[in-house]
């Protein structure tokens, strides 16, 4: 069609709106497929008209166009299903499932059968993922954001969400003109002209057919002239409805317009001012980001922080700019198996527990606050006390004259709240007078005083944590009737004042782009605040009119409180937000506590609280008692009770000043595995003579999958110390009675762990086949962790998966179960441009986005983008020269990419606008190495120039460069890669002579290992375990070392023999070149070879774990020496676990 029947076509789109034919404007949008009217299929789909949103939709696109249809369909049909679902119409819901989304399971047969599972089940909101889908008008709403933005996104749709700028009534405009002109045409024109017909030419005919004398022609109009002021459609953007047609002009109107009829004959655009377009609320925090151009590549994050609460009430959805074919729904059955019941320990403290927090990422530590002021750090595993901090001033003269006339007073002070930061760096004390401390904590016993506040006149009565614009503040309360907020420095930032009563509890939180708080007073009154100085937004009665906490799930989308009356009767309860109204009343409590019942929440599925010598669980969706617990007795009428993050471990405080740890399965295993570790930990070194183990060594005292061997390594010249990498031996000691067995256990001495034979351990291999000419230098895990993603020298990427089955429920990535070689239907490739490039030089480099949903690579030519469903190159860019040798994508940003060169360069890349933004210059050869710290706001690279420069990633600047120290003699060469610890802040640097730890902050070394003894050979790559407590390196000769990541003390030897075919080992030819760890398992690991294999490595089920740590004080720690692993910073010497 061409461009002027085109432009007919919206004008007639414009006249029917005028004339009010609504059902036929919406038609020949759909058949013209020229105008999506988002305000039509959005009244379509609130309506729930499914089949005619479908309709509507077909004129535009269809199911398998690209990745943005497929998601908007499944969408659509997916929300048509769960409502046939909750209307307990089982048969339509087959239907749909049959006729509707059958089509999916071709792309996602996982998939499909999740959502089967679904009829199962009595209620589709058990399912974890759609626990939180509220009503059906709330849900297509939700519903309706997400799709308003695939539409947007998709290609398909470009240039037709727009209405063209059109003058009111231009088709009628054009046809007045035309008379006008067939009437200047006549040979007898009449003064006022009667225009019968259109289907005709205008012809005036003469009167009584005499010649008419020569006028100056009339103005012609239509009978209903509609020629008004200029108009404009508003933007698609507000989806307002059509602009009504103008009232009709008169003659005269028409006449001056006709005036100037060259000047107003072309249609002139109107510009809409932004006061013109109307937003409505639920956009509002949508337009204050700006929308990736329609011509550019749709990688913007349009699911930003402010969204994504909002995103996951109905769904765990994917942000926009990585669309693709949605993530399996996790079916989940629940038990009582799943709740921590089993008591697993009885810890004596020594004095009345107050507090208790569980850290957010090391499980079994566990941070307790006492009524002596005292806190207390416990590892739980090994019933060990690590820190104990008993009160005091840090500085008498910066707190205020009222809290210094208190404390003379009377100096006893209580602990009233202790609690940890999201991230376990920081740790927050609130006590009973004035005051609360702030502790940084950088990993086992190391927590440093960082700052004393005189928060509040008399008590402190809560503490919390907050991120309002991404800054770290702390959030208290007191007997003043005030909250205050904090920043770590000690600045005030809020005072909220608006209570009546003390404030008994803070819970902030965030719901898409708003940061709150809510607080509770003793009086029960409810508060709401923003961070401003406006005052409270919400003000509520909490049941019972009494002392209350609020607490969210773990997610995030659920609110609780639980509180007690002055009459002693205890309210658990669950709260609609929107309305502000009480949604369920949990049942169970007796009357008349003689206090306030604590309580919390666990696994987004179970809450408990403390009550009547008891622990009371509840499920979320049912008001009546699920279970409780005595925990075996010894608890006090009201204990107080803290879960660990994972839901596996539950602390309750006893009657005898302790407190116990209930445990279910998982945690209990948990447990065991710590215990085992400190037993080994604290064994007296008892030297032996080295023993060779070979594959057909049978002893009867060695477990026959795993053989440990003492082996010192005499080439060592370190000798015993009493402090070892600045950290002192005695600070490791467990106080703990033990059994005869224990002691007998403890005899044995420690011995560095050597698998060498193929039963040792699991190993699968990739059944696809390797090509030996092909090696492979890249290798990732998906971050689902179901699957390994591997690029070859050639440029050619290969994906493997392993799926659910009976010998792998989890459908994750095992040692256990062989994977299949994956590819789309199409028999596509991932194959990246190689076409200008020298193979034998080129450098690959690798990029996975957050969700799995495509892959960036390079191989010495363009560097492309993959779609990880279909595998089609979806764009190219960064032609060489230079190559490209390294690739990572900004943590907070997914469109800005870091591409390390080859010619020593850094381009920070911006996807959304397709261009370089800056270039970094501080290197002297190729960047080898990349890693982003969101704490540090910063970039490391590194260099096959050994050097490392640091950039401060808001500026792009340089702060600092450093040259790693290489040994004497030795030439800075080789690849330096870099990888951050999971605390953002240590820093893993390997180099081919080294591995080494270094502090990011200062950039001051830490640790150092060379390769020494049975690991001499140059290192080839070495990366994290998940959890970053060990270090997985992999060596020139075959061999694999799983080292303790804090000390860098190698704990696991993996000799090549164990998992290569004994033909290849022997050779001495294969070796890794690169190492990956799981995503969530940590003792899993994946290697890519120079043969062209890739590996999947996992210790024996019996074992479970990679060896046993070195203990600090066993003389010489194996496989290290005193000239080779050093300790540049004693003061630093622990890193965070």
């Amino acid at each position: 069609m061409s461009s002027l029947s085109r432009e007919l076509v919206f004008l007639i789109l414009q006249f029917l709106e005028e004339e009010k034919f609504k059902e036929s404007v919406h038609k020949l949008e759909q058949e013209s497929g020229f105008f999506f009217n988002m305000k039509c299929f959005e009244e379509k789909a609130q309506a729930g008209d499914w089949d005619e949103v479908e309709k509507y939709l077909s004129g535009f696109t269809k199911v398998d166009d690209n990745r943005y249809s497929m998601k908007i369909f499944f969408e659509i049909r997916k929300q048509k299903y769960l409502e046939a679902l909750d209307r307990h119409d089982r048969g339509k819901a087959v239907e749909i499932l049959v006729k509707d989304l059958k089509v999916f399971s071709t792309f996602n047969e996982e998939l499909y059968k999740e959502i089967t599972q679904l009829l199962t089940l009595d209620n589709f909101r058990e399912n974890e993922q759609l626990s939180k889908y509220g009503d059906t008008k709330s849900a297509r709403s939700i519903m309706l954001i997400e799709l308003k933005k695939l539409i947007e996104a998709n290609p398909l749709f470009r240039d037709k969400l727009v209405f063209p700028t059109l003058k009111t009534s231009r088709l009628r405009t054009l046809i007045n003109q035309s008379l006008n002109w067939q009437h200047q045409l006549c040979k007898s024109p009449r003064p006022n002209p009667d225009i019968k017909t259109l289907f005709t030419d205008h012809t005036c005919a003469p009167p009584n057919g005499a010649r008419a004398p020569a006028l100056a022609p009339a103005p012609v109009t239509l009978p209903v002239a509609a020629v008004g002021k200029s108009a404009t459609y508003a933007s698609l953007g507000s989806h307002g409805p059509f602009p009504p047609a103008a009232a009709a002009a008169n003659a005269n109107a028409l006449a001056g317009w006709m005036a100037n009829a060259t000047a107003s004959s072309s249609v002139q655009s109107a510009v809409v001012s932004a006061s013109s377009i109307t937003v409505p609320p639920n956009l509002v925090s949508i337009l204050k980001r700006p929308r990736t151009p329609p011509n550019s590549l749709g990688m913007v994050d349009y699911q930003n922080t402010d969204h994504e609460q909002l995103m996951k009430r109905l769904r765990s959805a994917q942000p926009i700019d990585e669309v693709t074919y949605p993530a399996p729904l996790q079916q989940t059955s629940w038990s009582l198996d799943d709740l921590p019941r089993t008591v697993a320990c009885s810890i004596p403290h020594g004095s009345n527990i107050m507090s208790m927090d569980f850290h957010p990422s090391h499980h079994s530590l566990l941070l307790v606050g006492s009524g002596n002021g005292e806190i207390t750090l416990w590892e739980i595993g090994s019933h060990k006390r690590l820190v104990v901090k008993p009160f005091k001033i840090w500085d008498i003269s910066a707190c205020s004259l009222q809290f210094q006339a208190a404390i003379v007073k009377d100096s006893s002070i209580s602990v009233t709240r202790v609690t940890w930061s999201t991230d376990g760096n920081w740790m927050g004390v609130a006590f009973t007078k004035h005051v609360i401390h702030l502790y940084a904590y950088q990993g086992s016993n190391d927590l440093r005083q960082q700052l004393e506040i005189d928060a509040h006149v008399g008590g402190v009565n809560d503490l919390a944590f907050s991120h309002p614009n991404k800054q770290l503040c702390v959030v208290t309360c007191g007997d003043d009737k005030l909250i205050k907020v904090w920043d770590v420095k000690g600045r005030k930032l809020y005072e909220f004042e608006g209570h009546e009563a003390p404030v008994y509890s803070v819970c902030p939180h965030h719901k898409e782009n708003i940061q709150f708080i809510f607080s509770t007073a003793v009086d029960g009154k409810i508060k709401a605040w923003l961070y401003d100085n406006v005052g409270s937004r919400v003000d509520y009665d909490a049941p019972g009119h009494g002392c209350t906490t609020m607490r969210y799930s773990a997610d995030g989308s659920r609110l609780f409180s639980c509180g007690t009356s002055k009459d002693g009767d205890s309210y658990l309860v669950e709260w609609n937000e929107s309305e502000g109204a009480i949604k369920r009343t949990y049942l169970g409590f007796r009357k008349e506590s003689d206090g306030v019942v604590q309580f919390d929440t666990t696994q987004n599925h179970f809450l408990a609280a403390g009550e009547d010598h008891q622990i009371k669980f509840w499920d979320m969706d049912n008001v009546k008692i699920l279970t409780s617990t005595d925990a075996e007795g010894g608890l006090p009428s009201l204990p107080r009770m803290r879960f660990n993050k994972e839901g596996n471990l539950l602390a309750v405080t006893t009657v005898d000043n302790g407190f116990k740890i209930l445990a279910n399965a998982d945690g209990l295993r948990c447990l065991r595995a710590i215990e085992n570790q400190s037993l080994e930990a604290v064994r007296e070194p008892i030297e032996s003579a080295p023993v060779k183990v070979s594959g057909a060594a049978v002893v009867s005292n060695i477990n026959t999958n795993m053989t440990r061997v003492d082996r010192l390594d005499r080439s060592s010249p370190a000798k015993p110390s009493t402090m070892l990498n600045g950290v002192d031996p005695a600070s490791r000691t467990i106080k703990k009675s033990r059994s005869l067995d224990d002691v007998t256990e403890i005899t044995k001495p420690w011995e560095l762990t050597e698998i060498v034979d193929h039963g040792q351990c699991r190993v699968v291999t990739m059944s696809e086949n390797a090509d030996p000419a092909c090696k492979v230098p890249c290798l990732l895990y998906t971050n689902s962790g179901v699957g390994i993603l591997a690029l070859g020298s050639k440029g050619i990427q290969k994906l493997w998966k392993w799926g659910r089955s009976e010998q792998n429920p989890s459908g994750k990535a095992t040692a256990s179960v062989a994977p299949q070689h994956w590819q789309p239907n199409s028999g596509l490739l991932m194959t990246n441009d190689v076409s200008d490039a020298n193979l034998e030089e080129a450098v690959p480099c690798i990029a996975l986005s957050r969700n799995d949903s495509y892959v960036m690579s390079a191989c010495g030519g363009k560097v492309s983008l993959f779609n990880m469903m279909t595998f089609k190159v979806m764009t190219t860019f960064m032609a060489p020269p230079p190559a490209s040798t390294f690739l990572a994508f900004h943590p907070q940003d997914n469109n800005i990419i870091a591409i390390g060169m080859e010619d020593s360069t850094i381009h920070i890349y911006n996807v959304r606008v397709d261009e370089v933004k800056t270039k970094l210059k501080g290197h002297q050869k190729r960047i080898t190495g990349l890693a982003f710290s969101t704490n540090l706001n910063i970039l490391v690279s590194s260099g096959a120039d050994a050097q490392l420069c640091i950039w401060n990633t808001d500026t792009w600047e340089k702060r600092k460069s450093i040259t790693i120290q290489l040994p004497a003699g030795k030439a800075p060469v080789g690849d330096t890669r870099v990888q951050f610890h999971f605390d953002q802040v240590h820093l893993l640097v390997s180099h081919e002579t080294q591995l080494a730890i270094y502090d990011a902050s200062k950039m001051d070394r830490i640790r150092q290992w060379v390769p020494q003894g049975v690991l001499s050979a140059p290192v080839s790559c070495a990366a994290y375990s998940c959890n970053s407590q060990l270090l997985y390196a992999t060596f020139c000769d075959g061999n694999i070392g799983v080292f303790d990541a804090d000390s860098l003390r190698l704990r696991c030897r993996i000799a090549p023999s164990a998992y290569l075919p004994q033909t290849v080992s022997s050779s001495h030819n294969v070796y890794p070149l690169v190492v990956a760890a799981h995503p969530q398992e940590p003792n899993q690991l994946a290697i890519g070879l120079i043969d062209g294999s890739v590996k999947v490595i996992e210790p024996a089920e019996s074992e479970g774990k990679w060896g046993v740590a070195a203990p600090v004080d066993n003389g010489i720690p194996n496989g290290r020496t005193g000239a080779s692993s050093t300790t540049s910073n004693p003061a630093s010497g622990q890193i965070q676990r």
